[in-house]
């Protein structure tokens, strides 16, 4: 079966093109990755963007400042630099007053393995996570890319979203995924045995080892869970009461990440059979994206070994 891949940068880049048609207050801010990531809005609309070279900091102090006089700023770069070199200002900056920005990181998680620990944005997700007021988001594919991007532009505050760095797999089938909204989990396969909870780019691997589960017997439930705050906490209690146990998985350090939130909001409401799956508390060697899942147990076998284990733990409750 032919698999229909498109990139998120892609989607992104459309996306701008038909924002900035709508609304002349939309910019774009790089910091000497445009070209990799938004090049036709670039192209099309040179006068609403600006390049700001290797300044992380500066371009998203310049982004509030936009924010300030009434525009409508998107900021975009590498996810490492973009949470880390530039954390203060996004927190202090951008989020303590609430300013109407939006920051699209890519190549988060293991997407740039080949380049080592300083380009891999492990920690993303839970950094970001742990700033108040902040929505974060990591949506799936080119689809739930576009949904996020037109959620974000519609909401009035500060947004991160995580979107990966090359070519993915087309999950949905349409363009857009019908009625997005932020905080809200999208069923993707219904099951009744366990519940597969994914964020970001890795739900294609929580797919293929939902298949693996249904060739021997079990029902998995699969959520795409694109936004990681707010949580959708309704979707997780229900997954909790009407399945064994959950599975989460993320291309993110698990340390506060999105197994976290899940953990954080099971342990106040319902306790439930919980593993997690996603980047241990290692600098992860160099590699391709599938060879570092594989190595760091992230992989099909990995997802499917732990549905095994919640399943066959409560079998006999």
């Amino acid at each position: 079966m032919n698999v229909r891949i498109k990139s998120q940068t892609e989607a992104f880049s459309e996306v701008l093109l038909e924002l900035v048609k709508e609304d002349p207050r939309v910019y774009a801010l790089s910091a000497d990755m445009g070209s990799r990531i938004i090049a036709s809005f670039m192209k099309a609309c040179p006068d609403h963007f600006l390049n700001f070279g290797i300044a992380e900091q500066g371009m998203v102090g310049a982004a509030a400042g936009l924010a300030l006089a009434g525009l409508i700023p998107f900021v975009t770069t590498i996810s490492v630099f973009l949470s880390m070199r530039a954390l203060e200002q996004v927190r202090t900056d951008i989020v303590y007053p609430g300013l109407n920005v939006k920051i699209v990181a890519t190549g988060g998680g293991l997407s740039y393995g080949a380049l080592g620990a300083t380009h891999q944005g492990l920690e993303d997700l839970s950094l970001m996570r742990a700033i108040a007021n902040l929505v974060v988001m990591a949506p799936a594919d080119a689809a739930e890319t576009r949904s996020a991007l037109k959620a974000a532009a519609a909401y009035a505050g500060p947004v991160y979203i995580r979107v990966g760095r090359g070519p993915v797999p087309v999950i949905h089938a349409e363009e857009e995924v019908p009625h997005f909204q932020i905080g809200r989990a999208i069923e993707i396969k219904p099951g009744r045995d366990v519940t597969l909870l994914a964020t970001g780019i890795i739900l294609g691997t929580a797919l293929q080892a939902a298949e693996e589960l249904a060739r021997r017997g079990i029902e998995a439930r699969v959520l795409s869970v694109p936004t990681v705050k707010p949580l959708d906490e309704a979707a997780v209690l229900r997954a909790a009461t009407e399945t064994r146990g959950l599975v989460t998985i993320e291309d993110n350090r698990l340390t506060g990440g999105f197994g976290s939130a899940i953990a954080e909001f099971l342990g106040r409401t319902r306790p439930t059979p919980l593993r997690m799956i996603g980047i241990p508390e290692v600098y992860p060697i160099v590699g391709t994206p599938e060879e570092l899942y594989r190595e760091y147990h992230m992989d099909v076998p990995d997802i499917v070994a732990a549905a095994l284990e919640v399943f066959e733990s409560t079998h006999d409750a």
